[in-house]
């Protein structure tokens, strides 16, 4: 039996089987259980549609989210991501019970962590990422679980980039893949919720969705931040004719508004934050 309307699958942690307990007198299924949080302990897991490797690939956690897990089978937890709310199936492997409080999130496109200062190479943490730092010694920060870690590409928990644009163009040049969201590969809608996250500020992750934020805006008097919108696709503007987005042909790459529209026709939709 298909979910009611109002209730988006992609979002909702329900089954005909099995539901999250919160639905309980709300959405029919055969059975009702607690979620239980799990945290995200590699640097960047997949997110699938399904429950094996070949399944779409609908979203990545990155080191220090939460997904909170309703049934693990198979070496598989089925859950809901706390930061964005996609509901997917994630490798048991990659996720601890043990929740450890993030005071610092990683500020840099791609961050570096060693076994000690000077090491060679142990992980790379992408932006966003969430970290505890449990000491600090000659610009690096010991991490919780990580090991050693440059505090210049570390923030504090609370201190946020001025601007999403600024965060999506140090993007420029990462390849383009359907549900990623580092800078190995991402698409549209992740490169706008990772400059945002960036920023402090929440976001969806695909591109009708997040056509919520803000408030309208004309296609007249485009500007600086400004969210434009196609069928699957969204791109933040630059200034008043430029724009920047990741696309399936160039990676995240710069263009004019103008030869967007010329591919893509006109914008379904234009938002100002």
């Amino acid at each position: 039996m298909p979910l009611p309307s109002d209730h988006d699958p992609r979002v909702t942690l329900a089954r005909p089987d099995l539901a999250a307990l919160v639905f309980e007198g709300v959405l029919e299924a055969e059975r009702y259980r607690a979620t239980m949080p799990m945290q995200c302990v590699v640097p960047a897991t997949p997110v699938r549609a399904g429950t094996d490797d070949m399944a779409e690939l609908i979203d990545q956690l990155v080191f220090g989210e939460i997904v909170d897990v309703l049934e693990v089978s198979d070496g598989r937890a089925w859950g809901r991501s706390r930061r964005d709310g996609v509901v997917g199936y994630v490798a048991i492997d990659a996720l601890s019970e043990d929740v450890v409080e993030p005071t610092h999130r990683v500020a840099s496109v791609e961050a570096r962590a060693f076994d000690a200062p000077g090491d060679a190479e142990r992980d790379v943490l992408p932006l966003n990422a969430l970290v505890r730092v449990l000491e600090t010694k000659g610009g690096f920060a010991r991490l919780a679980r990580l090991g050693w870690i440059a505090l210049a590409d570390l923030a504090d928990f609370h201190a946020f980039d001025p601007e999403p644009a600024a965060v999506a163009e140090r993007f420029v040049g990462a390849p383009f893949r359907p549900g990623g969201r580092d800078r190995t590969g991402l698409d549209a809608a992740a490169l706008v919720q990772q400059a945002l996250y960036a920023c402090g500020l929440g976001c969806p992750r695909a591109p009708d969705q997040q056509q919520a934020l803000g408030r309208a805006a004309a296609v007249e008097s485009l500007m600086r931040g400004d969210l434009i919108f196609w069928p699957d696709h969204v791109a933040i503007m630059l200034d008043a004719r430029r724009l920047i987005h990741a696309d399936a042909d160039k990676g995240v790459a710069v263009e004019t508004f103008a030869e967007a529209v010329a591919r893509r026709n006109q914008p379904s939709a234009c938002r100002r934050l």
